[in-house]
């Protein structure tokens, strides 16, 4: 089937998040869609899908004008999307999860033995082997995506979007996923492969298609090197390798012992934790998300609403029990993973934001009185060191884009002495250009006498940075190691699966 867009254009307002694209998808195509978060990409297949109305430009499907205003316009024209958070209801089974949405009947009541057999037959045509009787919930994450694209086939899509379809899978759950789209393909599938990630780019697609900035830029082939596709998505040249001398661990600063947390209604979410990172190294905390890595952080920062056991010691000071302010103030940083949410005030000028957690503590305030000289004079030197681009200091933080208002929030952690910095997901949303200035100035806290603890989803930024790696698996550390193990046997530890 194909798939053929012409100089689409979406705005919101005056911003224009697709301006003029053009793309055509023929049959049997992977086409990768590359580009870094914001650029557009998801707007654009959200068009396609009837989920938005294109402001102008026309869709296409086997050269005929199609327009479509909602999801099933599209899916019956024989688009589907699986979208990055599935649409799948967790206490139903695979085969009533498929029929949602295209029911059969047998006089008043469900036909669920129809939909099995169609569970049966598309998993057994593209080999997704997929139990229907199996509780969604049940499921690996893996699985339970293709639960996703099996929908899409039993209602015949002949062009299948994938958004972002690797963010929360394992690396074998994702070497899998690049085989069944080459199946797909040969099948006769058009697939639209969402994603922001080089290596598996270049391991799937026919054609690769960037977009920056919400226009495209170029189109490259797998045989592009990460290098040349990096800097089409940023618009000039990018180092991909982190640089940094081996470690030199000193003591340990941060110890965690026997630490456990429950939420507000007494489900487990941490399990008996033991690790400690010491002055002048990098623990990476690896994992497929979901596993306690985001409580961990949590915990770790006084923001955890819930129940916690065990020990948190911060140079032999135990910070378990203490408010977060106090835990700043015996020297943790803390670049949280929802910087919109949890780092910044939006409303505020950048100027604020760069001293937010800092403003009741001299030199920028004196008694009840704030300095606003010496405020003023640290935030433009943190702009300058930092490469924040911003309009004005007085700006609002709000204005800034997502690569900026992330170095607003790692140059108000830095500005100070750290023993501990917690970074998580530090570069999410955030530019390949900003992501390279950002690894160096997380690698010049190691190397300045830090201990660093990184949690990250992205396994190539946790080879990158890290000089331990502790892998995290439903609340647990099922396995501490070094960055020299392989993808294989990382994959198995995200997936629980340990050597014993």
């Amino acid at each position: 089937m194909k798939l053929e867009l012409r100089n689409i254009t979406k705005k919101f307002g005056n911003f224009a998040a697709n301006e003029d694209i053009s793309l055509t998808v023929d049959p049997g195509e992977i086409v990768a869609l590359l580009g870094e978060n914001g650029a557009g990409k998801s707007t654009l297949m959200n068009v396609v899908y009837g989920l938005l109305q294109p402001t102008s430009g026309e869709i296409y499907v086997n050269d005929e004008r199609a327009q479509f205003d909602g999801p099933g316009e599209a899916i019956a024209a024989g688009i589907g999307m699986v979208h990055q958070h599935f649409m799948l209801i967790p206490p139903f089974t695979v085969a009533e999860n498929v029929m949602l949405g295209n029911e059969h009947t047998k006089g008043i009541f469900l036909d669920l033995e129809t939909a099995r057999t169609e569970v049966r037959r598309v998993s057994e045509a593209y080999n997704l082997h997929v139990d229907p009787d199996a509780l969604v919930e049940d499921l690996p994450v893996g699985v339970q995506q293709r639960v996703e694209i099996i929908k899409a086939l039993v209602r015949d899509a002949g062009v299948l979007i994938l958004d972002e379809p690797t963010a929360v899978l394992t690396p074998q759950e994702t070497d899998e996923l690049l085989a069944i789209m080459r199946d797909l393909r040969a099948k006769g599938t058009s697939i639209v492969f969402i994603t922001h990630k080089l290596r598996e780019v270049r391991a799937a697609a026919d054609r690769i298609v960037v977009i920056r900035r919400g226009r495209v830029v170029g189109e490259a082939t797998p045989d592009a090197t990460q290098s040349e596709l990096a800097g089409m998505m940023v618009g000039r040249e990018v180092s991909l390798t982190v640089e940094k001398p081996p470690a030199d661990p000193g003591e340990p600063v941060l110890t965690v012992k026997e630490l456990s947390a429950a939420d507000l209604e007494g489900r487990p979410i941490l399990r008996d934790l033991n690790f400690d990172v010491r002055a002048g190294e990098i623990l990476g905390i690896a994992g497929v998300q979901g596993n306690g890595q985001t409580e961990l952080a949590e915990v770790l920062t006084g923001l955890f609403e819930g129940e916690v056991t065990g020990s948190i010691a911060l140079d032999g000071r135990e910070l378990t029990g203490l408010t977060p302010r106090k835990i700043l103030d015996t020297g943790l940083g803390y670049v949280p993973e929802d910087r919109e949410h949890d780092g910044l005030i939006g409303s505020f000028t950048v100027t604020e934001n760069l001293v937010l957690d800092q403003v009741v503590n001299p030199p920028y305030s004196s008694g009840m009185v704030l300095r606003s000289n010496v405020i003023d004079q640290k935030a433009a030197e943190l702009i300058e060191e930092f490469d924040v681009r911003t309009q004005a200091a007085n700006a609002p933080v709000s204005s800034l884009s997502g690569g900026n208002k992330q170095k607003v929030v790692m140059a108000r952690e830095m500005s100070r002495e750290l023993r501990v910095l917690v970074a998580s997901q530090p570069t999410r949303g955030v530019d390949v250009g900003s992501i390279e200035f950002m690894h160096k100035r997380i690698v010049a806290e190691r190397e300045q006498g830090a201990a660093v603890l990184i949690i990250s989803s992205e396994l190539d930024e946790i080879y990158a940075l890290s000089d331990r790696i502790a892998v995290m698996y439903r609340g647990a550390i099922i396995g501490m190691v070094g960055p020299d193990t392989s993808r294989d046997d990382m994959g198995l530890l995200m997936a629980g699966v340990t050597h014993e």
